[in-house]
């Protein structure tokens, strides 16, 4: 097992070609959010955008979008019809479907909403994508839900990342939280071989595994961190990078240590208790600041 460090960070991460261009930093196709979980979206889009991806479309429906565009003109918006539930209809597959032959990520589920439709959807995009995809929050339990039915992980052509906290490892492998703290190294390692996957294992001290067999530890990052929220600004800083060009196990090694970075800067601003998600984003830019990024 290795530890995450600054060094490791940078090297994978290049700064910027003067001759480039909104392409040259990926299209990501961000699905997610819904009536009741509306916020959720937002973060995980701006996070995506703060971590360099050229080009961030988000599809929802109307609701989340609309709160979305009014505090990140920068994303585009793809509207889709709402499902009784209030989240995105499985209808709409064939609309995501079209839209995401332009993307080289996909990310599914932050505010989705554990539902029949979201469990349909994740079924065919997944399937459908070519390049990287981020599974997190409902998409994961989407997965894990098609998995108690009999059916494998959805895999998609290219590279897949997945998110869990330990409750949604819990559903993904059958096993109790408490055998997943008694061995949270092996049961990553374990399940991103066995999946062909990148593994991020989030907890106090964050876990990444590749499907090589490698691990990295990450130790940045404070207790401020535990709300609601953190998890989809990190789903979307993992996505970005993935559309920055980064391999899926450095783009998700890279982005769990810079999270974790920026919030304890957040904390020694704010305090623990005063610090939000969205705050950690000042002060990720400011990292990427003094590095020439």
């Amino acid at each position: 097992m290795e530890h995450l460090c600054e060094e490791f960070v940078f090297s994978c991460i290049a700064p910027r070609a003067q001759e480039s261009h909104k392409g040259s930093y990926g299209h990501l196709l961000e699905v997610a959010g819904s009536r009741r979980y509306r916020g959720a979206a937002g973060l995980a889009a701006e996070g995506a955008l703060r971590t360099g991806a050229g080009i961030v479309t988000l599809a929802s429906v109307e609701p989340v979008l609309a709160a979305v565009a009014a505090r990140l003109p920068e994303c585009c918006l793809l509207p889709c019809r709402e499902s009784e539930e209030g989240g995105i209809h499985a209808g709409e597959a064939d609309n995501l479907s079209q839209a995401l032959q332009k993307a080289t990520v996909l990310l599914m589920g932050p505010g989705m909403g554990n539902t029949a439709h979201t469990q349909s959807l994740v079924r065919r995009l997944v399937g459908e994508a070519r390049g990287t995809v981020v599974l997190d929050a409902d998409g994961l339990n989407a997965a894990a839900a098609l998995m108690a039915a009999g059916e494998p992980l959805p895999r998609p052509a290219g590279s897949l990342i997945l998110t869990p906290h330990p409750g949604e490892m819990s559903r993904l492998t059958g096993l109790t939280m408490a055998e997943i703290a008694a061995d949270p190294a092996g049961t990553a390692v374990r399940f991103a071989a066995k999946w062909g996957c990148t593994l991020v294992l989030k907890g106090h001290r964050t876990l990444i595994a590749a499907p090589d067999g490698r691990l990295w530890q990450n130790t940045t990052g404070n207790a401020g961190l535990s709300r609601g929220g953190s998890g989809d600004v990190l789903a979307g800083m993992v996505s970005g990078l993935a559309a920055c060009g980064l391999p899926a196990p450095e783009a998700a090694a890279c982005a769990v240590w810079l999270h974790g970075a920026a919030a304890d800067r957040t904390a020694k601003r704010l305090g623990q208790y005063g610090m939000l998600p969205h705050d950690i984003l000042a002060d990720l830019g400011e990292i990427f600041a003094e590095h020439d990024r």
